[in-house]
């Protein structure tokens, strides 16, 4: 996918408040008609405007990463529909791949996770998630989750596809049982879900390639695998997620862990000498900044708007 451009001639405003992609649900399908999508995870537009010029054909948006970078709080399901929905939108209007985003356990019961998919959808998304977590919710690596009743996700997944506006806006959901109930019974929410209404499947917590490939022998629906660091999954490769039968794979907070390591190590070293000349070369420029945001193509517009723009007497 070519990296989209502001034009130097035209409607720059329209670019800037319109979601780049007309239907980014039909092209995260077509996708994965082609194999496995490997979705690189970001938090807000910059770090998505990168993963962009890095190649990335599509991306998704951890629920995780921002509460963490934009709240300073943990995941606990304490950031809100409107927070995630703005920080979709934003994402979205730079960053012209299909995207999906994390919706937590979709901000309350079966009407509030109606309005969820009206407002993500609306932020330009190709899809989220949601779990089946009971609040206060945890990441899904960790213990002491619990689980709301199949019934209640279902209603919620019921609710969910009943206010898509577009049939390619994927529902994707995802359960943590498999820490709670054991693989078996994760498996069989898993067909309810589908039976409810879900485009894909996201099992969480998973602790082998055994389970990745049982849960895949046990349903025919597109399956989301989380390749998350410091969790209950081993590191396994997209290649390898591929050949196991999955059509994405998301690396959730991967990108957040780096920047937060080399802004740790750069804060520490700059209170310890007092200047940052030795970590200057680590640095993205100001040349490669200005080129990944695009600063020329504004800079011309603002030129052309200026000429001719004098008092007339």
């Amino acid at each position: 996918m070519e990296w989209r451009t502001i034009p130097r001639e035209g409607p720059i405003i329209n670019y800037m408040l319109r979601a780049p992609l007309p239907n980014p649900g039909r092209t995260l399908r077509e996708l994965m008609s082609r194999g496995t999508v490997v979705m690189p995870g970001f938090y807000d537009a910059i770090t998505a405007s990168a993963a962009v010029r890095a190649g990335a054909q599509a991306g998704y948006i951890s629920g995780a990463a921002v509460t963490n970078s934009q709240l300073g709080v943990p995941d606990i399901g304490l950031v809100t529909l409107d927070e995630m929905a703005s920080q979709a939108a934003r994402i979205c209007q730079v960053a012209s791949i299909p995207i999906v985003s994390d919706a937590d356990t979709g901000f309350g019961e079966a009407w509030n996770v109606a309005r969820c998919v009206i407002e993500m959808e609306r932020a330009g998304l190709a899809g989220i998630h949601l779990e089946d977590q009971l609040m206060p919710k945890k990441c899904g690596h960790l213990d002491g989750k619990d689980v709301v009743t199949t019934e209640e996700m279902v209603r919620k997944l019921k609710a969910a596809v009943a206010a898509k506006s577009k049939s390619d806006f994927l529902i994707i959901a995802r359960t943590d049982a498999r820490g709670v109930e054991g693989l078996d019974p994760a498996i069989d929410r898993a067909k309810a879900y589908v039976q409810a209404g879900a485009d894909a499947i996201f099992p969480e917590g998973l602790a082998s390639e055994n389970e990745f490939e049982a849960f895949r022998s046990g349903l025919e629906v597109p399956l989301l695998a989380n390749m998350t660091e410091f969790g209950k999954t081993p590191l396994i490769s997209a290649q390898r997620f591929g050949e196991l039968g999955y059509e994405m794979v998301i690396f959730p907070v991967s990108a957040m862990r780096v920047a937060l390591k080399a802004v740790t190590t750069f804060y520490g070293q700059l209170l310890a000498a007092g200047t940052q000349e030795g970590l200057v070369e680590s640095m993205t420029t100001r040349a490669e900044l200005y080129d990944l945001i695009e600063y020329p193509a504004y800079e011309a517009a603002d030129q052309r708007w200026a000429k001719g723009s004098g008092n007339q007497t």
